[in-house]
């Protein structure tokens, strides 16, 4: 599950050349993922509507017309990610490699839940607000101690980053916990699907990491479906 950059707005215009397709279109020309294909389609309907629901529960005038895409790429490493297009249009794709790495549609649902719960709280445009205060601060600091052009631009580039990383964590755990209620309310174990954590490098509590720890993710999806009903 990658962090979200600076990059604000992706242009999904690549779908027209064939990069990315539909979950509904894809036809996984690797026979070891044509099982995986029918279970992501299923999982992917299941998830939309319920991440639909709960967008326009808790928003109000927000894109919640969620698309689902696979990146074709065979080749591209095993990620899932949130975007928007153009006009706003939130995205969640998933490369061939990552629907690959999860090993049931608990799993699958609660990578999706976690990602459009990342739209759903507003993290992109909560973290452009970061990167431009920091970039702000960090940029009025090199200039009182006058720095030249060159240096205000790389202080203000430092500040960006600082500024994203430093709620990214914030941002994950409160993901972990909407995309908790997504997975259930979809029809699908969040218990069963946080296992994935066990296979991913864990970051440990270092500082500035994307992301935060497994024993704190784990901890707010325990929590989470505790209030939900649901126990280990």
């Amino acid at each position: 599950m990658r962090r979200i950059t600076l990059l604000l707005v992706v242009s999904l215009s690549a779908c027209d050349t064939g990069a990315f397709v539909t979950a509904d279109d894809w036809v996984p020309t690797n026979p070891s993922l044509r099982d995986s294909a029918q279970t992501f389609q299923q999982v992917s309907r299941a998830v939309g509507a319920a991440a639909r629901a709960e967008c326009r529960r808790q928003t109000k005038g927000q894109n919640c017309n969620f698309g689902i895409l696979i990146e074709l790429d065979p080749f591209a490493e095993p990620n899932a990610f949130q975007t928007l297009d153009e006009n706003g249009r939130p995205f969640i794709i998933f490369t061939q490699s990552m629907i690959k790495s999860t090993q049931n549609a608990d799993e699958m649902a609660f990578v999706m839940g976690h990602e459009a719960a990342h739209h759903i709280l507003g993290h992109i445009a909560r973290q452009v607000k970061n990167a431009e205060e920091g970039a702000r601060i960090f940029g009025e600091l090199a200039e009182a101690r006058g720095e030249d052009a060159a240096g205000i631009e790389k202080a203000q580039e430092l500040g960006a980053e600082v500024g994203i990383q430093s709620y990214t964590k914030d941002f994950e755990l409160e993901a972990d916990q909407m995309g908790t209620q997504i997975t259930y309310s979809a029809g699908y174990n969040p218990l069963v699907g946080m296992a994935y954590f066990n296979r991913i490098p864990d970051p440990g509590d270092r500082f500035l990491a994307s992301h935060p720890p497994h024993a704190k993710r784990i901890e707010v999806v325990l929590n989470t479906a505790g209030q939900l009903g649901l126990t280990q």
